[in-house]
């Protein structure tokens, strides 16, 4: 699981040429921490070559990014593991073919998410998410009134006391818990 702020770039694998990567080690370092970097592959047919291994993981941990968003393909997986550094992407590939930075600090799309820089994201198993700035404080207290609902219900329906009658009644108590 990762909370940070999106540093975000373009690249591409298919093909030489493109930009010199600094342009995004400095976006990187105006983001502030904790960072995510989140790719969008403009190739054609993403996932060609991956756009992320264990030098850049290794990098970009040194810049202070807990992981990469893309929806590229990335190697190396043991050794961005062994330092703790996160991948979320839909391919992994042995070649990374002509990876290169065509853009900084712009708006990128992966999978179906706009990404903005400076946005809040929270990745874990289950995907990434924008957080929106205005709510962002509250989360941690409507989090625990989630799990604390949920945790109740479950209880009541593993329990003698569970009465299927009840279970609108029930759903709807819980619900009432998933509002800010």
């Amino acid at each position: 699981m990762m909370v940070g702020y999106a540093a975000t770039a373009t690249m591409r694998s298919r093909g030489p040429g493109g930009r010199d990567p600094e342009p995004l080690t400095a976006h990187v370092q105006a983001v502030p921490g904790p960072r995510i970097v989140v790719v969008q592959d403009l190739d054609d047919e993403p996932a060609h070559g991956a756009l992320w291994g264990e030098v850049m993981a290794t990098t970009f941990t040194a810049l202070g990014c807990l992981g990469t968003v893309t929806d590229g393909s990335v190697r190396d997986l043991d050794e961005a593991r062994a330092i703790g550094f996160q991948f979320f992407a839909p391919a992994v590939t042995v070649s990374h073919g002509y990876a290169r930075v065509e853009d900084v600090g712009v708006p990128v799309t992966v999978g179906g998410l706009t990404v903005s820089p400076g946005d809040l994201l929270h990745a874990d198993k289950h995907g990434v998410l924008h957080v929106p700035a205005e709510i962002a404080a509250e989360l941690p207290a409507a989090a625990n009134r989630v799990i604390t609902a949920e945790q109740e219900y479950i209880a009541w329906v593993r329990s003698p006391e569970f009465d299927p009658a009840l279970l609108a009644e029930r759903r709807t108590k819980m619900k009432d818990a998933f509002t800010l």
